[in-house]
């Protein structure tokens, strides 16, 4: 099994980000895809998962800003973020799981820095 992310990076408060992760070594179209992230010494936090084409589940404080969407062809989950804000700085991984069941492969995780 393969996660790999992309698309990390440095953004100003009230800016956007679009994550990607490429996934290999299973079946993706019969996993729930998520998102998580992490705060240095903090524990992991479920972001947001999907699971086909409309069901979806979102942590309360992303709801309205985050959007997570998947691409089956092409083995690929979407994480687009906006309005984003300073408490949203964290590694952000890709995750073959979710929220209910928690991770079962995760991915190396990309930076996401929200700073003036």
């Amino acid at each position: 099994v393969q996660l790999v992310e992309s698309g990390g990076g440095l953004v100003q408060p009230g800016g956007s980000l679009r994550l990607s992760c490429a996934a290999s070594g299973f079946t993706f179209s019969r996993y729930t895809m998520g998102w998580a992230r992490q705060v240095p010494g903090k524990g992991l936090e479920w972001v947001c998962d999907v699971y086909g084409s409309e069901s979806t589940y979102y942590k309360d404080s992303v709801k309205g800003r985050f959007t997570i969407s998947r691409d089956n062809a092409k083995n690929t989950v979407y994480l687009q973020m906006n309005s984003l804000k300073p408490e949203d700085t964290a590694v952000y991984y890709c995750a073959r799981g979710s929220h209910r069941v928690g991770i079962i492969n995760r991915g190396q995780g990309t930076q996401v820095t929200v700073s003036s």
